[in-house]
């Protein structure tokens, strides 16, 4: 059974009028399954603060439900279930802080999920080629919200919005003092769990692939720089 009937089974047998009704539903209906918990929880995430940023936004382009499909590859035939929840974020009179706080008690152990949740909304803002004044409030607010924050955030950032001009060591999580070992060392640790593989082994859709290759693009980059400025 794939996520998507799991839950479309999960919003028809609710009185759905809140997100945290189907938050509390999800936390409750997986409690012995994590693994379908964690996809589960993930999809529902994204998908209601899509919609959030969609309505800070004011518009939805093509660009945008194109890099959407990216990341969670819907049956046409379920797209009904996805459409329910996307309906229902946009339309609940919650603010996104709200829905924000919701889902951080979703992965409350789980910073890295909470990661690429960041790392979704970012891949989808940016899509038309630009990010909106609302857009960057709403992503300063939901990071701030998850716990994401400082030179954390900021490698977050680089990553979506200049990589190319951006410092390679912020970008890699590194510092300018390490030694060509101690860097060599992280840039083959950060490799390894960015691969696409490590992303499913989490418990990510399989459609994350393409977030996890774009970041390992990233990564591979930033390592090109430092090689060149340190001659290795």
């Amino acid at each position: 059974m794939s996520i998507w009937t799991q839950l479309g089974e999960i919003l028809s047998g609710l009185a759905v009028d809140a997100f945290s009704t189907v938050v509390e539903a999800v936390r409750t209906a997986f409690e012995g399954d994590p693994e379908t918990r964690k996809q589960v929880g993930f999809s529902v995430a994204m998908i209601a603060l899509s919609a959030k940023m969609a309505k800070a936004d004011g518009i939805v382009t093509q660009d945008e439900v194109k890099a959407f499909q990216e990341i969670f590859a819907i049956p046409e035939d379920e797209f009904t279930h996805v459409s329910k929840l996307y309906n229902l974020a946009k339309q609940d009179v919650a603010g996104y802080h709200a829905y924000a706080k919701r889902v951080r008690k979703l992965f409350p152990s789980d910073p890295a999920t909470l990661e690429d949740v960041m790392n979704g909304l970012f891949h989808i803002a940016k899509a038309d080629g630009l990010y909106h004044e609302n857009e960057m409030v709403f992503m300063d607010d939901i990071a701030d919200i998850f716990e994401i924050r400082g030179r954390e955030y900021e490698r977050i950032k680089l990553r979506h919005m200049e990589p190319e001009d951006g410092d390679p060591y912020v970008l890699i999580d590194a510092k300018h003092d390490w030694s060509d070992e101690q860097l060599k060392s992280h840039y083959r640790k950060l490799i390894r769990e960015n691969h696409p593989d490590t992303f499913i082994a989490r418990g990510l859709p399989s459609e994350f692939v393409a977030i996890a290759n774009e970041r390992l693009a990233q990564i591979n980059g930033a390592w090109s720089s430092i090689k060149l400025e340190r001659d290795l």
